[in-house]
């Protein structure tokens, strides 16, 4: 018989990991602040024109920043380079990856509160989540290219849910102008949160365009995972706590984490930390 293999002790843990411990069971406090600040209303005269780090409507009443898909599809239509929000995206890409879509997108936070509602659950591999890639090539780049329109925008169901809906309960002008355009985007709302209910972040998973662009990021970016695979015990408790049903001791730089630190949270030998590129705490 072999010998069985010792157990390695846990380690104490560094203020640093302290820090991002304690960070991340307060998710839901930053996701709160984010979703109210980006849609604060009352510095949209200032601020309107920032493009803000998550999928945020700008035709949303309340909202104070432009949304980054939204700006580049304004240039993109244009014929302009988009160096201003391919900058602003670029920045927070290397800063963080895509921990935006983990701390502050709203879209994002609403979708895993939809999951938390009690019905059969259904676990989706991710190895087809390059599907939104096509969608930020063919529905933010190609098509408005072509036809000067923002088509993303006019699909987009994070604007049904913080714009369309929103304007057209509240104005009677704008109900008689609804069209078949709405309709669509309504029927493509009510088919993802259908999704969001089994599904966890569908959304973000397989169609976000500004996932896909700060993707790239994650293996580059200052904020990133690392885990001790001499203490895993590859018990998935990472992955059952996880908003986007990853496994971080595969590939913690995996374009689809975002960041979230859940899986910090409940690893039972604390082998998951929060580093920078060169490993340093």
């Amino acid at each position: 018989m072999g010998k069985k293999r010792k157990k390695q002790p846990k380690q104490p843990l560094s203020q640093a990991q302290r820090f991002w411990l304690w960070l991340g069971k307060r998710r839901w406090v930053v996701q709160i602040i984010s979703a109210l600040g980006l849609n604060s209303y009352f510095t949209r005269l200032v601020t309107k024109g920032i493009p803000c780090p998550a999928l945020n409507c700008y035709a949303c009443p309340a909202s104070s920043f432009a949304c980054p898909i939204g700006t580049l599809q304004h240039f993109v239509e244009r014929s302009k380079p988009p160096l201003y929000v391919l900058g602003v995206i670029g920045l927070v890409g290397a800063l963080i990856g895509r921990g935006s879509c983990g701390w502050f997108c709203p879209f994002g936070w609403f979708q895993e509160l939809v999951y938390k509602l009690p019905v059969p659950k259904l676990r989706l591999p991710n190895r087809f989540n390059w599907t939104r890639y096509i969608v930020l090539v063919v529905l933010v780049l190609i098509i408005p290219f072509l036809t000067r329109e923002p088509w993303f925008c006019k699909l987009c169901p994070a604007g049904a849910l913080e714009a369309a809906i929103p304007v057209a309960l509240t104005s009677s002008d704008i109900r008689a102008l609804i069209g078949t355009m709405y309709w669509v985007k309504i029927f493509i709302f009510g088919g993802l949160l259908a999704w969001m209910t089994t599904t966890q972040r569908p959304f973000c998973r397989w169609i976000c365009p500004l996932g896909a662009l700060w993707s790239p990021f994650n293996p580059v970016s200052a904020f990133q995972l690392d885990v001790d695979l001499d203490n895993c015990k590859k018990c998935d408790l990472c992955r059952a706590a996880c908003p986007v049903d990853i496994r971080v001791y595969e590939n913690p730089v995996s374009d689809a984490c975002i960041r979230c630190l859940q899986c910090v949270e409940v690893c039972p030998t604390q082998c998951i930390t929060v580093v920078s590129p060169r490993g340093m705490d």
